[in-house]
Formats: structure tokens, sequence, C-alpha cells
């Protein structure tokens, strides 16, 4: 089993931070997926999700600032497990401009009804439409 810790950040408009991935993970090659990635051993999830935004966007958000959304499990084919993944989220001003790619081929900002309809990594196939229809997707928007 492997652990993985991902983030959503959420702009003024609604839209999802979302990375394309590019030819070159094991994980779901060539689909748009959420920013984040394997919880190191001995590292908790929370520590693992703002490492792992900051190592694939340069962005950093201050301790606190992300929130746990869910903890699930996903089936990824290419290891042949379920694994366990904890989703957290943030409502951010920054805009593509702010993020640094340092992993895929781009991540951005993308409007929630194209993100419903992008090729979807396995766990960004459940987390998308999930959380765009979420009491806490909806509380950013209210906000």
């Amino acid at each position: 089993m492997h652990r993985f810790a991902s983030v959503i950040l959420v702009d003024p408009r609604g839209w999802l931070l979302l990375q394309e991935r590019d030819e070159h993970p094991v994980i779901d090659p060539d689909t748009w997926g959420l920013v984040g990635g394997h919880v190191e051993d001995g590292e908790d999830y929370e520590p693992a999700a703002y490492r792992e935004l900051e190592e694939e966007t340069g962005i950093r958000v201050p301790p606190g600032g992300l929130r746990l959304w869910r903890e699930l499990q996903i089936f990824h084919e290419a290891y042949g497990t379920l694994d366990t993944m904890q989703v957290w989220y943030a409502a951010t001003n920054l805009t593509d401009g702010d993020v640094v790619v340092g992993e895929g081929r781009q991540i951005v900002f993308v409007e929630p009804a194209a993100a419903r309809g992008l090729v979807l990594a396995a766990s960004a196939a459940v987390v998308v439409p999930g959380f765009l229809d979420s009491p806490a997707y909806a509380a950013i928007l209210d906000a």
C-alpha cells in the first residue's frame, strides 16, 4: 500500500488548480490530476501536502492554511494496490502566473465545467467531481 497527499487550491473565480501530467509518471501518465504525491516513510499526510504543493508549484501555504477535505482509497492499476489518499484544500488569490511548474506539462487553474470534462487520473476522476459537489467547495464560493 502507498500513501498520497494531494492539494486543491480554488481561485476567486472558483477554478481548481490542476496538473496536466506528462508521459513520465508511473501512475496515470498523460492525464490531468491533482497537485501532490507520495507521503514519505515517517511523514504524516498534512506535512506531505504542504511539501508536495511547494515542490510541484513553488507555492508555499502557511501552516494551518490547508484543510482536510477527505481521505479515500484509490486503486492504482500501475502498482496493483489499493492506496490511501488524503485531499487537502484552500482558497487562494494566486493566479497561473504565480505557479512554477516543477512537475508535469502544466499546472493551471481550470474552470469547473472544463475540469469535469478532462481526461482525469484515477484519483482525480473521483476527487474533482466530488469536491465540486461538496459543501467545502460551496463554502469557498460563498465566502
